[in-house]
This record gives structure tokens, C-alpha cells and sequence, in this order.
């Protein structure tokens, strides 16, 4: 019996055309700050030799031997970011009984998340994020997730997942996405594809297409601090340079100094210009087109 997170078929919402797919390219990489560039700017899906999911309650079917785009790892330890218990305590269990993950942790922010995989010892070998938290708006928690644990796989769980996110997120540097509403098996294939270092999201998302974010908005907020980051959102929700300094303890001379940083990572040359940049990657930017 499913668990109360999986109700319905993976990618149910796709149709009958859209199959769940993991591609990957012929040629490794083993540079881990290349793997993006590698999986998106090379047009890699066209040629990739693929695993195709028919769907969620089939297992993956191999077409031919591939070269995994990423390195395989066992995953015996997780950490979750979500900020709802319930679904916390039922994706602990999927990942725990379904997938055999041992070792779960959890955690209802981002900051939270960051601060976990700061701290000395092992890191997860896997995170599961969500992406409506309290503390991040849209793409850039991804980004900055992505820059403090370049080697840990991420999979995005989320009830956003219009093709225009999804291919963002990948843009953006995760391993795989899984819908909410996805069933246990899509939840055991998309884990089992990650463990052999492969990308896992529905293939009409791995297909080439219009770009859901620029590329440079992307690469930009990759630049940012952790420290930056947070001073963006602020300034993002229109708060003042004392009333960040205030917020974060600091002088207010290192929050000008941040600003003046921010605006020239991102190449522009007023707050409001940073503001509309941030935008950019929120992803209620990317609303369905009427």
C-alpha cells in the first residue's frame, strides 16, 4: 500500500507521452564542477543512450551499456529539507523501507540545511529538498545548495513540476526530480538511478527546449555567498541597509560593502536592478503561460 505521499502514477500529470527517462552521455565526467555544463550546454539527450521508466510502476528498462554522468554512491544516509512533519515522517519511511536508506535526518529550512552540512563529520550521502521553504524563494536555494555540497547528489521533491521548473532546477545543478504526487516505484526507480550516477527526471524536461531561466542568472547567483544570498532576500523584501545590519548582527558598512558586492556579481548597477535579477529566478516567475 502507498504511503499518503504517493497517490498517484510519477509524471501522471505529463501523459501518455511523457515518459519518465534518465539519460546521461557516452562520455564520462569526472570533474564534479562540470557536470552541468556538461549535461546542458552539449545537447547530450539527443545522443545519450537512455534508461526509459514506461511508467511508474515498471521497472527501468536499460536500452544499452552507458557511462553514468555522474559517479555512482551508495546511499546509506539522507537528510531531508522540508518544512511540513507529516511529509517528513512519510518520505523517512519511503526512503528507509522502499529505497533501504539507514541513516535520515531532517530539517525544516535551508539555513538549517547549510548549517548540517557545515559541521564536521560525514555529510549525507544524499539531500532531498523541497523547494517552498520558509527561508528561500525559488531557484537560488538550489544554487546555494548546490554550492556548499557540489558532491552530494540533490533530488528535488516537489508539487512544482511544470517542465519549466523542472529544466531549471537541472540547470541549476540537481540529480533528480520527483513530483509529490509520484508512487513508490517512481520513488525506488529515481533513488536507483541516482545511486548509478545517473539523472533522473521526466523526459520531456531533459528535452531540448526554451531555456526556463538564462543561463547567466543562473551562473550569477552561483557567485553569491551564503552571507550575500541572505542579504539579496532582504533587500529583495525591500528592507534597508541598517535594518539588514540590524537582522544579521553586522556593521552596517559590511552590509554596504555586501551590496556593492552583490550588485557587481550579478552586473548590475542599482538594488532595484538586483531585486528584478533575483526575480528572475523565482519560480512563480514561471507561471503557466495563458
Amino acid at each position: 500500500m502507498d504511503l499518503p505521499l504517493a497517490e498517484t502514477a510519477g509524471f501522471g500529470k505529463i501523459g501518455d507521452k511523457g515518459l519518465g527517462l534518465v539519460a546521461r552521455p557516452p562520455d564520462r565526467c569526472d570533474n564534479d564542477h562540470c557536470d552541468n555544463d556538461r549535461y546542458d550546454n552539449g545537447r547530450t539527450v539527443r545522443g545519450a543512450h537512455m534508461i526509459i521508466i514506461r511508467n511508474s510502476f515498471q521497472a527501468p528498462r536499460t536500452i544499452s551499456p552507458v557511462q553514468p554522468l555522474y559517479k555512482p554512491v551508495e546511499l546509506r544516509s539522507a537528510l531531508i529539507v522540508d518544512d511540513h512533519p507529516l511529509f517528513c515522517d512519510a518520505l523517512a519511511m519511503t526512503l528507509s523501507g522502499l529505497v533501504g536508506i539507514q541513516s535520515i535526518e531532517s530539517v525544516g529550512t535551508l539555513d538549517a540545511a547549510l548549517t548540517r552540512l557545515e559541521e564536521d563529520g560525514p555529510r549525507p550521502d544524499v539531500v532531498v529538498l523541497d523547494l517552498n521553504l520558509p527561508d528561500v524563494h525559488g531557484l537560488d536555494g538550489v544554487v546555494r545548495l548546490r554550492q556548499a555540497a557540489p558532491q552530494i547528489p540533490i533530488v528535488v521533491v516537489s508539487s512544482l513540476d511544470e517542465l519549466r521548473v523542472i529544466r531549471a532546477l537541472l540547470k541549476a545543478g540537481i540529480n533528480g526530480f520527483v513530483p509529490k504526487h509520484a508512487a513508490r516505484d517512481e520513488f525506488r526507480a529515481a533513488f536507483a538511478a541516482i545511486a548509478r550516477g545517473e539523472i533522473h527526471a521526466p523526459q520531456m524536461a531533459l528535452e531540448p527546449g526554451s531555456p526556463s531561466l538564462s543561463d547567466e542568472a543562473v551562473a550569477r547567483l552561483g557567485l553569491l555567498t551564503r552571507q550575500q544570498a541572505k542579504i539579496l532576500q532582504f533587500v529583495c523584501a525591500g528592507l534597508m541597509n541598517k535594518q539588514i545590519a540590524y537582522e544579521l548582527s553586522i556593521a552596517e558598512t559590511t552590509v554596504k560593502a555586501h551590496v556593492t558586492a552583490i550588485m557587481r556579481k550579478l552586473g548590475v548597477q542599482t538594488r532595484m536592478q538586483a531585486v528584478l535579477f533575483a526575480q528572475e529566478a523565482r519560480f512563480t516567475a514561471l507561471a503557466p503561460e495563458d
